[in-house]
């Protein structure tokens, strides 16, 4: 009878969870399979041969322009998020300790503002910020603080990081501000008895404590930067491809739809293998906290 009922129960479990199942099934797993398949196959002229092949990997791994797109695709997204979870530590910080409990939500809300704009609407705005005839230009020349305007705060590497930063911080306050509301005050409080001072404190409890919320921001950030496509295209004026823009070219422009798929891949597993090594970490802090 308890059997029977068991199985009731896990039929009627999975006909709940198999209509979002096979949706997701289809939306995610049939395109990743796609690519992948074609990443397998022979790029022709204007068609692709099922000749099977890993000679698009090959090409990947050896090709110099290949591998300095990716290496600056890595190392842009690195110092995003470096920047990014640097700069959202001290908000969230300040929200979940320093504001007072009735106000939080309304911190909140003004922190998720920017989300009610399309993110091209915020790429193209900070492109009028740092043009030539922008807000950063015409203000320090109406100050007298330089007599031309500067030309290289647009369409290089720093004007990538700092929109990409803008653009991604509200993913990074939120998780390390939940991370903060959950750590026990009155830890900070023994800490304190016990003659520590706010700044060992803080060091010896609080971020070991909000490390979980720092790796998810970490996670949130870097994921979608690396892949970032519309950044490098308007902000860096095409001139500074990462990853996405070569995906790009390669599946679009050259209509070569093998390579390009293996440069996916290629940078899928990258993420993966960087995604695996700091959930390991948040996993060990969970440990610790335990």
């Amino acid at each position: 009878m308890a059997r029977a009922k068991l199985d009731a129960e896990a039929r009627a479990g999975l006909s709940l969870i198999a209509p979002p199942f096979l949706y997701a099934l289809l939306i995610l797993a049939a395109p990743l399979l796609t690519i992948l398949a074609y990443s397998f196959l022979t790029d022709g002229y204007l068609e692709v041969l099922r000749e099977l092949t890993l000679d698009n990997y090959l090409q990947v791994l050896t090709d110099p322009i290949v591998r300095v797109v990716m290496m600056r695709s890595l190392i842009v997204a690195g110092v995003v998020t470096l920047a990014t979870v640097l700069l959202a530590f001290p908000v969230a910080y300040y929200v979940s300790f320093m504001v007072r409990p009735e106000k939080k939500a309304m911190w909140l809300f003004l922190i998720t503002i920017p989300f009610w704009t399309s993110y091209l609407i915020r790429v193209f705005l900070w492109k009028v910020i740092l043009g030539y005839n922008g807000v950063v230009n015409s203000s320090l020349t109406g100050l007298g603080i330089i007599d031309e305007p500067l030309t290289f705060i647009l369409y290089n590497v720093n004007s990538i990081v700092i929109t990409l930063a803008h653009a991604y911080a509200p993913f990074a306050i939120l998780p390390i501000f939940v991370a903060l509301e959950k750590i026990d005050r009155s830890l900070l409080e023994a800490g304190r008895d016990l003659g520590e001072s706010r700044a060992m404190t803080f060091w010896r409890v609080t971020l070991p404590l909000a490390m979980p919320g720092v790796i998810a921001a970490v996670l949130i950030v870097f994921i979608p930067t690396i892949g970032d496509y519309v950044t490098p295209e308007v902000i860096g004026g095409g001139k500074i491809p990462m990853i996405a823009n070569l995906i790009q070219v390669q599946m679009l422009a050259l209509d070569n739809r093998p390579l390009g798929s293996a440069l996916a891949v290629t940078t899928m597993l990258i993420v993966a293998v960087v995604s695996l090594i700091f959930l390991a970490l948040n996993r060990r802090f969970l440990r610790v906290r335990q």
